[in-house]
Protein backbone atom coordinates (compact mmCIF):
# COMPACT_ATOMS: atom_id res chain seq x y z
CA UNK A 1 0.00 0.00 0.00
CA UNK A 2 1.52 3.01 -1.21
CA UNK A 3 2.33 5.46 2.01
CA UNK A 4 0.24 8.17 0.31
CA UNK A 5 -3.12 6.39 0.48
CA UNK A 6 -5.33 6.35 3.54
CA UNK A 7 -6.35 3.09 4.57
CA UNK A 8 -9.32 1.61 2.99
CA UNK A 9 -12.20 1.26 5.98
CA UNK A 10 -14.94 -0.58 4.59
CA UNK A 11 -17.86 0.44 6.63
CA UNK A 12 -21.31 -1.67 6.12
CA UNK A 13 -24.07 1.20 4.79
CA UNK A 14 -27.82 0.82 6.93
CA UNK A 15 -30.86 0.43 5.65
CA UNK A 16 -33.17 3.70 6.36
CA UNK A 17 -36.54 4.35 5.35
CA UNK A 18 -35.90 7.84 4.65
CA UNK A 19 -32.99 10.21 5.15
CA UNK A 20 -33.04 14.11 3.71
CA UNK A 21 -32.59 15.80 0.68
CA UNK A 22 -33.11 12.03 -0.94
CA UNK A 23 -36.20 10.86 -2.07
CA UNK A 24 -35.64 7.36 -1.87
CA UNK A 25 -34.65 4.90 1.23
CA UNK A 26 -31.45 5.31 1.48
CA UNK A 27 -28.15 3.18 2.75
CA UNK A 28 -25.97 5.31 4.86
CA UNK A 29 -23.24 5.60 7.39
CA UNK A 30 -23.58 8.27 10.15
CA UNK A 31 -21.58 11.43 9.16
CA UNK A 32 -19.59 11.36 12.44
CA UNK A 33 -18.46 8.18 12.66
CA UNK A 34 -16.95 8.57 9.33
CA UNK A 35 -15.29 11.85 10.54
CA UNK A 36 -13.97 9.62 13.23
CA UNK A 37 -12.18 7.35 10.70
CA UNK A 38 -11.19 10.09 8.74
CA UNK A 39 -9.65 11.82 11.71
CA UNK A 40 -7.93 8.85 12.42
CA UNK A 41 -6.38 8.63 9.74
CA UNK A 42 -8.57 6.37 6.94
CA UNK A 43 -10.42 7.15 4.15
CA UNK A 44 -14.23 5.20 5.14
CA UNK A 45 -15.73 3.59 2.24
CA UNK A 46 -19.41 2.75 2.36
CA UNK A 47 -20.77 -0.49 1.55
CA UNK A 48 -24.25 -1.46 0.10
CA UNK A 49 -25.46 -4.64 2.15
CA UNK A 50 -26.57 -7.63 -0.23
CA UNK A 51 -27.38 -10.61 0.81
CA UNK A 52 -25.18 -12.68 -1.47
CA UNK A 53 -22.94 -15.37 1.14
CA UNK A 54 -19.41 -15.62 2.14
CA UNK A 55 -17.86 -15.70 -1.31
CA UNK A 56 -19.69 -12.64 -2.45
CA UNK A 57 -19.04 -10.62 0.51
CA UNK A 58 -15.78 -11.48 0.53
CA UNK A 59 -14.94 -10.47 -3.25
CA UNK A 60 -16.87 -7.22 -2.78
CA UNK A 61 -14.35 -6.74 0.35
CA UNK A 62 -11.43 -7.44 -1.64
CA UNK A 63 -10.22 -3.93 -1.45
CA UNK A 64 -10.37 -3.51 2.29
CA UNK A 65 -7.84 -2.78 4.33
CA UNK A 66 -9.69 -2.75 7.62
CA UNK A 67 -13.50 -2.99 8.32
CA UNK A 68 -15.67 -1.06 10.76
CA UNK A 69 -18.95 -2.60 12.14
CA UNK A 70 -21.48 0.41 12.90
CA UNK A 71 -24.37 0.25 15.08
CA UNK A 72 -28.00 -0.14 13.64
CA UNK A 73 -31.48 -2.44 14.70
CA UNK A 74 -31.34 -5.73 16.33
CA UNK A 75 -30.15 -8.54 14.85
CA UNK A 76 -32.96 -11.27 14.50
CA UNK A 77 -32.78 -13.59 17.32
CA UNK A 78 -33.28 -16.77 14.86
CA UNK A 79 -29.49 -15.70 14.08
CA UNK A 80 -28.61 -17.48 17.18
CA UNK A 81 -31.25 -19.96 17.71
CA UNK A 82 -34.03 -18.54 19.90
CA UNK A 83 -37.33 -17.21 19.18
CA UNK A 84 -38.14 -13.79 19.53
CA UNK A 85 -38.42 -13.23 23.43
CA UNK A 86 -39.66 -9.66 23.64
CA UNK A 87 -41.76 -6.73 21.69
CA UNK A 88 -39.35 -4.41 22.27
CA UNK A 89 -37.20 -6.60 19.41
CA UNK A 90 -37.27 -4.07 16.43
CA UNK A 91 -35.77 -2.89 13.27
CA UNK A 92 -34.66 -6.18 12.42
CA UNK A 93 -33.50 -6.62 8.85
CA UNK A 94 -32.61 -10.20 7.15
CA UNK A 95 -30.32 -8.86 4.72
CA UNK A 96 -28.38 -6.26 6.90
CA UNK A 97 -28.02 -9.40 9.37
CA UNK A 98 -27.00 -11.83 6.54
CA UNK A 99 -24.53 -8.82 4.68
CA UNK A 100 -23.46 -8.31 8.30
CA UNK A 101 -22.22 -11.86 9.54
CA UNK A 102 -20.72 -12.54 6.17
CA UNK A 103 -18.84 -9.65 6.59
CA UNK A 104 -17.48 -10.07 10.20
CA UNK A 105 -17.02 -13.80 9.72
CA UNK A 106 -14.81 -13.08 6.51
CA UNK A 107 -12.52 -10.20 8.75
CA UNK A 108 -11.84 -12.70 11.88
CA UNK A 109 -10.93 -15.32 9.14
CA UNK A 110 -9.31 -13.23 6.88
CA UNK A 111 -6.75 -11.30 9.22
CA UNK A 112 -8.22 -8.38 8.76
CA UNK A 113 -8.61 -5.56 11.25
CA UNK A 114 -11.90 -5.08 12.56
CA UNK A 115 -13.42 -2.55 14.97
CA UNK A 116 -17.25 -3.44 15.93
CA UNK A 117 -19.39 -1.19 17.78
CA UNK A 118 -22.45 -1.63 18.89
CA UNK A 119 -24.86 -3.56 16.68
CA UNK A 120 -21.13 -4.75 15.33
CA UNK A 121 -20.12 -5.93 18.56
CA UNK A 122 -23.44 -8.25 19.09
CA UNK A 123 -23.18 -9.56 15.13
CA UNK A 124 -19.27 -10.63 15.79
CA UNK A 125 -20.63 -12.76 18.91
CA UNK A 126 -23.24 -14.35 16.85
CA UNK A 127 -21.17 -14.92 14.09
CA UNK A 128 -18.70 -16.33 16.40
CA UNK A 129 -21.63 -18.58 18.00
CA UNK A 130 -22.67 -16.54 20.57
CA UNK A 131 -26.06 -15.29 21.99
CA UNK A 132 -27.83 -12.07 22.86
CA UNK A 133 -29.65 -10.48 25.87
CA UNK A 134 -32.90 -9.79 23.46
CA UNK A 135 -34.38 -6.66 26.12
CA UNK A 136 -31.87 -5.57 29.27
CA UNK A 137 -34.91 -3.52 30.22
CA UNK A 138 -31.79 -1.40 31.98
CA UNK A 139 -33.52 1.00 34.66
CA UNK A 140 -31.12 3.09 34.36
CA UNK A 141 -32.11 3.98 30.26
CA UNK A 142 -33.47 7.30 29.56
CA UNK A 143 -35.63 7.17 26.81
CA UNK A 144 -35.83 11.32 26.52
CA UNK A 145 -32.43 11.58 25.27
CA UNK A 146 -32.68 8.04 23.80
CA UNK A 147 -28.86 7.38 25.67
CA UNK A 148 -26.92 5.69 28.49
CA UNK A 149 -24.09 7.73 29.54
CA UNK A 150 -22.28 5.35 32.18
CA UNK A 151 -18.34 4.16 33.15
CA UNK A 152 -17.16 1.31 32.18
CA UNK A 153 -13.96 -0.30 33.61
CA UNK A 154 -11.91 -1.93 31.72
CA UNK A 155 -9.09 -5.29 32.02
CA UNK A 156 -5.57 -3.72 33.10
CA UNK A 157 -3.48 -3.73 29.75
CA UNK A 158 -6.18 -5.56 27.72
CA UNK A 159 -6.70 -4.04 23.97
CA UNK A 160 -9.15 -1.47 24.70
CA UNK A 161 -7.63 -0.26 27.98
CA UNK A 162 -4.66 0.23 25.51
CA UNK A 163 -6.33 2.09 23.08
CA UNK A 164 -8.22 4.57 25.34
CA UNK A 165 -5.38 5.12 27.51
CA UNK A 166 -6.96 4.72 31.02
CA UNK A 167 -8.39 1.70 33.02
CA UNK A 168 -11.86 3.69 33.36
CA UNK A 169 -13.60 5.83 30.99
CA UNK A 170 -17.01 7.26 30.46
CA UNK A 171 -19.17 6.32 27.45
CA UNK A 172 -22.35 7.01 25.57
CA UNK A 173 -24.57 3.84 24.78
CA UNK A 174 -27.73 3.30 23.22
CA UNK A 175 -28.66 -0.39 23.08
CA UNK A 176 -31.20 -2.71 24.82
CA UNK A 177 -29.47 -5.56 23.82
CA UNK A 178 -26.27 -6.81 25.65
CA UNK A 179 -24.15 -10.01 25.37
CA UNK A 180 -25.39 -12.84 26.91
CA UNK A 181 -23.15 -16.30 25.88
CA UNK A 182 -20.04 -15.22 24.38
CA UNK A 183 -18.92 -16.33 21.28
CA UNK A 184 -16.14 -18.83 20.70
CA UNK A 185 -12.36 -17.68 21.72
CA UNK A 186 -14.44 -14.54 22.70
CA UNK A 187 -13.21 -12.90 25.87
CA UNK A 188 -14.73 -10.30 27.72
CA UNK A 189 -12.80 -7.26 28.52
CA UNK A 190 -14.87 -4.37 29.95
CA UNK A 191 -18.05 -4.23 31.93
CA UNK A 192 -20.37 -1.67 33.41
CA UNK A 193 -21.64 -1.64 36.54
CA UNK A 194 -24.57 -3.81 36.22
CA UNK A 195 -22.67 -6.59 34.79
CA UNK A 196 -22.94 -5.54 30.83
CA UNK A 197 -19.83 -6.63 29.05
CA UNK A 198 -18.80 -3.67 27.01
CA UNK A 199 -15.45 -4.44 25.46
CA UNK A 200 -14.45 -7.59 23.99
CA UNK A 201 -11.23 -9.20 22.10
CA UNK A 202 -10.31 -12.58 20.69
CA UNK A 203 -7.01 -13.53 21.72
CA UNK A 204 -5.00 -15.51 18.88
CA UNK A 205 -7.24 -14.05 16.33
CA UNK A 206 -5.17 -14.06 13.16
CA UNK A 207 -5.48 -9.83 13.04
CA UNK A 208 -6.20 -6.90 15.34
CA UNK A 209 -10.03 -7.20 16.67
CA UNK A 210 -11.58 -4.85 19.23
CA UNK A 211 -15.44 -5.25 20.25
CA UNK A 212 -17.23 -1.72 21.90
CA UNK A 213 -20.92 -1.78 23.12
CA UNK A 214 -20.93 2.26 23.40
CA UNK A 215 -20.62 4.69 20.30
CA UNK A 216 -17.11 6.88 20.04
CA UNK A 217 -18.42 8.90 17.54
CA UNK A 218 -20.83 10.60 19.74
CA UNK A 219 -18.17 12.12 21.42
CA UNK A 220 -16.60 12.46 18.42
CA UNK A 221 -12.73 14.10 16.79
CA UNK A 222 -12.17 15.46 19.97
CA UNK A 223 -12.48 13.19 22.32
CA UNK A 224 -9.09 11.46 23.08
CA UNK A 225 -10.45 8.10 24.09
CA UNK A 226 -12.65 7.90 21.20
CA UNK A 227 -10.22 8.67 18.48
CA UNK A 228 -8.31 6.28 19.99
CA UNK A 229 -10.01 3.08 19.52
CA UNK A 230 -10.12 4.01 15.64
CA UNK A 231 -6.41 4.67 15.55
CA UNK A 232 -5.09 1.62 16.33
CA UNK A 233 -7.49 0.18 13.43
CA UNK A 234 -5.98 2.18 10.74
CA UNK A 235 -2.47 1.70 12.41
CA UNK A 236 -3.25 -2.70 11.89
CA UNK A 237 -4.20 -1.89 8.59
CA UNK A 238 -1.45 -0.24 7.39
CA UNK A 239 0.54 -3.16 8.70
CA UNK A 240 -1.36 -5.66 7.22
CA UNK A 241 -1.16 -4.20 3.85
CA UNK A 242 2.93 -2.69 4.21
CA UNK A 243 5.19 -4.32 1.39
Amino acid sequence: MSALRRPLVAVPGRFSARASAIRFAAVLVAEALSDLVWAAGGEPVVVAPRDGGADDAAARLTFADAVLLPGGGDVSPARYGEPVASDAVYDVHPVQDAFDLAVARWALVAGVPLLAVCRGMQITNVALGGSLDQDMRDPHWDPVANRWWHEVRFTPGSTVARAVGCGTAKVSCHHHQRLARVGTGVRAIAWAADGTVEAVDRPGSPGWFLGVQWHPEDSGPSDPASLGLVRPLVAAARDLRRP
